[in-house]
């Protein structure tokens, strides 16, 4: 299984809250053959996250909050850890079985050439239907048949978000043989995204695992909900240059499609009454950010430094085109 010897798991964090010793218990729990280390990059927590990893025998490396950035810590704990794969995960992504690593890491049996393996997210048992409808239809489309999903090449009409160029390292795994050629790129947000692009560009292959999964989803408040879209189609369109169409009659026909679907996977779920009600004004205002979120993140470069700073989640000013 892609070879033997030590094997990393690698978290950048700041503050990861109740789950993060969830997280790291996980972690200690797979079951594998060769040795696993794990190493986080803490951003100055202050919620007692450094502390949790140092109880376990976690090594911490300290990095000065303005010194952050997610493509260059990434690079960093590439650097500062040793196995010949790396595994990536967040704060909050709590691997969903013991078996998590192993999954990943026979996704590099499938070729020599084989730089990056990465799984699904499975949502919490307390997310709206919403996000649970979006992340379950998103990775299922990604392998409708439950087997492993191998992309290889890159062709032009591939350069844009689509199946071929996702990859997150919120649940992916690296071949150190792949990053020593192509690192992270030190970007402040969409790395992951940018690391695979460079990756098939370089002539490398990506495989997608369905059953190394974790347990990763968020419901956020809609403020935050609409900064997180502004940010990450921002992110699409540095990367990609994609601009999201707009319009009033497109714009509210995308919101009545996508509430429809809510109401019949809600349907489906067993929802009725007032519990579909709830849902249905859920899924209205979720989707209405989300298309204010596109078209405005996808159009950052004409909207001052300022603004965008107030329209972001992360607070970020900048417009960063590749």
């Amino acid at each position: 299984m892609a070879g033997s010897g030590r094997v990393s798991v690698a978290i950048p964090v700041r503050d990861g809250g109740a789950t993060f010793p969830q997280m790291l218990d996980a972690v200690a729990r797979q079951e594998l053959d060769r040795e696993v280390e794990v190493v986080v990059a803490d951003s100055g927590s202050a919620d007692g996250t450094r502390e949790a990893a140092v109880e376990r025998g976690v090594r911490v490396i300290d990095v000065p909050p303005a010194e952050f950035s997610h493509g260059g810590t990434r690079n960093l704990l590439m650097e500062r850890s040793s196995g010949s794969h790396v595994a990536f995960l967040t704060a909050d992504a709590i691997p969903a079985s013991d078996r998590w690593l192993a999954e990943l890491l026979a996704g590099f049996d499938d070729g020599p050439d084989v730089a990056l393996v990465y799984g699904p997210y499975t949502p919490r048992p307390d997310s709206s239907p919403t996000v649970r409808r979006e992340l379950e239809e998103f990775f299922r489309d990604l392998a409708p048949d439950g087997q492993p999903r191998v992309d290889r090449g890159l062709g032009p009409a591939d350069r844009r978000p689509g199946k071929v160029t996702y990859y997150t390292d919120a649940n992916g795994c690296i071949a150190r043989w792949a990053w020593e050629r192509v690192p992270y790129r030190p970007v402040t947000y969409a790395e992951d995204q940018l690391l695979a692009l460079d990756m098939l560009d370089a002539g490398f292959a990506k495989v997608f695992r369905p059953h190394a999964a974790v347990i990763h989803s968020h419901d956020y408040p809609p403020r935050e909900l609409f900064g997180r879209f502004f940010d990450e189609f921002r992110a699409l369109r540095e990367v990609y240059g994609h601009v999201e169409e707009v319009g009033p009659r497109h714009s509210l026909a995308t919101i009545r499609r996508r509430v429809t679907g809510d109401r019949a996977f809600m349907r489906r779920q067993g929802l009725a009454g007032r519990a579909l009600d709830r849902g249905t004004l859920h899924s209205l205002g979720y989707h209405s950010l989300r298309v204010a979120g596109a078209a405005l993140g996808s159009r950052a470069d004409r909207i001052p430094p300022s603004l965008r700073m107030r329209l972001s989640r992360e607070g970020r000013a900048s417009f960063d085109p590749v």
